[in-house]
């Protein structure tokens, strides 16, 4: 692989992993969310009574908080450091939402990870960069079966396999389908080989 799979890229793994399945769930309820990986700048709209806790060791409390209203605020460790908070954002992009101008702002730091569920759509859409990389559909049969595959394919993004290549904001155009249900924006010669090595196949999208 370009990184070897050490202590930190596993953990890495294990964390993203666990916010998907955790997005996939809400997404398929027709709930909505935002979670932020990294570090950003808030301000909490309620007042924070949970303790810090590794989100790998209650995926259910962690849901409960995404579901509140404001963003969920998690270190790159794993362990919550705020919810229901306010995301201060300078961008404002016509026809989205608050929550989407909220994602793109925060993913611009280096090395957040943003992960915005959409009610509407039914979809997980994740940011790096200030730009969109992954869009998994929720409703998608099976698509839990390879949440494993799809934190292989962000933690790798994260160490330079995404070009910036066709990638934009909101409006991609071009896109590669990686697993039935997943779309990568920005795609590498790297991911697409993962792709055939697991079996699969992938197509252009625009």
């Amino acid at each position: 692989m370009l990184k070897s799979l050490s202590g930190e890229f596993k953990m890495n793994q294990e964390i993203n992993k666990s916010i998907i399945d955790t997005s996939l769930r809400i997404a398929r309820k027709g709930e909505g969310g935002l979670i932020v990986v990294g570090e950003c700048k808030y301000k909490p709209l309620v007042k924070q009574e949970v303790n810090s806790f590794n989100i790998l060791e209650n995926p259910k409390l962690f849901e409960s908080l995404i579901l509140m209203d404001g963003a969920v605020i998690i270190k790159q460790n794993g362990f919550l450091e705020a919810y229901g908070v306010k995301i201060y954002s300078n961008n404002i992009l016509p026809n989205f939402g608050t929550r989407h101008s909220a994602a793109v702002s925060a993913s611009m730091k280096k090395g957040n990870i943003v992960y915005l569920i959409s009610e509407e759509e039914r979809k997980v859409k994740i940011f790096r960069d200030g730009s969109l990389v992954l869009q998994i559909d929720a409703l998608e049969k099976g698509i839990e079966k390879n949440t494993h595959k799809i934190s292989e394919i962000l933690e790798s993004v994260g160490v330079g396999t995404l070009g910036s290549i066709g990638a934009s904001i909101l409006v991609p155009t071009l896109g590669i389908t990686l697993i039935s249900g997943v779309i990568l924006f920005g795609g590498s010669h790297y991911l697409i080989n993962m792709i055939k090595n697991w079996g699969g196949s992938y197509k252009q999208y625009s």
